[in-house]
């Protein structure tokens, strides 16, 4: 998904408006009908355009590679989701002790 409180470039079009940001107020995104899909859309274009891995591409790589990967489960309640929400595979849900249990140990971390 995209950020929309991020200005975007727009990946089509004449090469003067794909220069152009467009920042956007956060109030008229939040109203506007099919923004999200559409900033969602325009992400995954510029994304394609710079030969950059789709999400579920490097997914794949992780669960190859053995990435171990801990979902915030204090987010997944704050925010009302249920396990069943998620992509099964390869996800273990814990809060910041489970995560701080092998952090220290790890060669290399990535928090998100």
């Amino acid at each position: 998904m995209a950020n929309p409180a991020m200005p975007m470039k727009l990946p089509l079009g004449p090469a003067w408006l794909r220069k152009t940001e467009m920042p956007i107020p956060n109030l008229l995104m939040a109203g506007m009908p099919g923004f999200e899909r559409m900033a969602t859309g325009l992400m995954k274009k510029t994304m394609s355009d710079k030969g950059v891995a789709t999400i579920g591409e490097l997914r794949d790589l992780c669960l190859e590679a053995d990435v171990k990967m801990v979902a915030c489960q204090m987010t997944v309640d704050l925010f009302g989701f249920e396990h069943s929400d998620f992509i099964d595979e390869g996800v273990e849900y814990g809060g910041a002790a489970t995560f701080f249990e092998f952090a220290g140990e790890s060669d290399i971390c990535l928090y998100i």
